[in-house]
């Protein structure tokens, strides 16, 4: 069995693989690394549940972007730290994109290849399975957008910096993003409301609303740490433009949030724009869609004109597992990339 763990600053997901590349579980378990590296190894303790340690452990990270680290490479050097003792008597193989794994032992000095790379396992997964098309991950925090063709990634950035330039990283996500954060303002019975910048509010909030998040979905306390009723999501949206629940309609606190949720998209569909004005997808080619925004994905595919994959579909797993497996598709796909590796096919 391999395990397959992506490290993000808020979440920890994990894939079980068997060594023949077959998904067997999938889990997600809230770790808000901001708040110290025990959120880590908590987070991993929970995953392992009892089990016994894998043999094989394939990592890979978001988490070392947290304001807990100084830079990036204090963040990945720290993340692994907790890795060795807590994993202990694995192997734990990491990931660093393009160049494949290395031993744990051997990550000194490749900080920056093994930063924020989830995206480009989940991408290589995927063109393993499809011919061409545009890979749309939105998760709870961030969407990554990744056009591939002929069996490889046509991405024009690597690090976040170049990838926020050249549109294949759009910062929103369905569960984490504040609402302030999408539009500074809304149309409200007729007129336009401006959008009060605190943090009143989430993405969570609107898309529970909108009555398209999954009901797991949602792991962190809430705005204002109440609980995660439409009414107490409709309270929250209320004060971000300065006004309470009884104020307004079901209906009201309804248009809005879907007002909100298509502004979000609307910036996804500019990221899409930008990438695929460079010509790197067919006209024809589908949008995948992963992450637990899948359902956003799906939109914008027929936005977009362009068909639409899922890829949990692309992965020849049982129904019971499409949910978790699209949400940790980086989990997933580097446990599978280890799996190939470990048989003598490229890691990468």
């Amino acid at each position: 069995m391999i395990l397959g763990l992506d490290i993000g600053g808020a979440h920890l997901k994990a894939a079980w693989v068997r060594r023949d590349g077959r998904l067997i579980a999938a889990a997600q378990v809230p770790t808000p690394l901001w708040q110290g590296l025990g959120h880590l190894r908590e987070g991993l303790s929970t995953i392992l549940g009892g089990r016994t340690t894998p043999q094989r452990v394939a990592v890979t990270m978001t988490g070392e972007l947290v304001d807990l680290f100084e830079d990036r490479a204090a963040g990945v050097a720290g993340i692994l730290e907790v890795l060795g003792p807590t994993l202990r008597g694995a192997d734990v193989a990491v990931y660093r994109g393009v160049a494949g794994f290395l031993d744990i032992a051997e990550t000194r000095g490749m900080e920056a290849q093994i930063a924020s790379a989830n995206w480009l396992a989940t991408a290589h997964v995927v063109t393993r399975r499809a011919d061409q098309g545009i890979l749309v991950d939105i998760g709870s925090t961030t969407t990554d957008i990744v056009p591939f063709a002929a069996g490889m990634p046509r991405h024009a950035g690597t690090s976040d910096a170049e990838r926020l330039e050249r549109g294949e990283l759009v910062y929103t996500g369905v569960v984490r993003t504040p609402v302030m954060a999408v539009t500074p303002k809304v149309p409200l019975r007729g007129l336009w409301r401006g959008v009060m910048a605190e943090y009143f509010a989430t993405m969570a909030d609107v898309h529970r609303l909108t009555g398209e998040l999954p009901a797991d979905a949602d792991q962190h306390p809430t705005a204002d740490g109440r609980d995660r009723s439409r009414l107490s999501s409709a309270r929250r949206l209320a004060r971000m433009i300065g006004a309470d629940e009884a104020e307004g309609s079901a209906t009201d606190w309804a248009r809005l949030a879907r007002y909100l949720a298509d502004c979000q998209l609307r910036a996804i569909e500019d990221g899409l724009a930008q990438v695929t004005s460079r010509g790197d997808a067919a006209e024809d080619a589908p949008v995948v869609g992963a992450g637990v925004g899948r359902f956003l994905a799906r939109r914008l595919a027929d936005r977009a004109r362009r068909p639409y994959l899922d890829y949990a579909d692309l992965l020849a797993i049982t129904p019971d597992l499409h949910e978790e497996a699209g949400r940790c598709a980086p989990a997933v796909a580097v446990a599978m990339l280890a799996a190939e590796s470990a048989h003598g096919a490229p890691g990468t």
